[in-house]
């Protein structure tokens, strides 16, 4: 699940990535040329909401790609915006 909310009074928007906790990588990290890959910095955190999640804040009116990842595993979101080869596209 992908959920994107518009800060007020700013160019931006949160991004919240979920995963359900009875997901088999719940547990991945989402890795994107938002953050330059880099599989530390947006690691899916558990809630009490039942879900792993990682939010992230990025520029409104932009398009960037991401996937998720489970150690060597990579996998898509059905809720991206679209596909571009392997990767998920993101519409903010």
């Amino acid at each position: 699940m992908i959920r994107k909310r518009k800060i007020r009074g700013t160019n931006q928007v949160k991004v919240t990535f979920a995963l359900p906790v009875t997901h088999p990588h719940a547990k991945a990290v989402v890795v994107g040329d938002f953050n330059n890959w880099d599989p530390s910095a947006n690691k899916m955190c558990k809630r009490s909401n039942g879900t792993y999640s990682a939010v992230v804040t990025l520029e409104q009116g932009q398009r960037y790609v991401f996937r998720y990842r489970d150690g060597d595993f990579w996998f898509n979101d059905e809720a991206a915006d679209g596909y571009e080869g392997e990767n998920c596209v993101l519409l903010t």
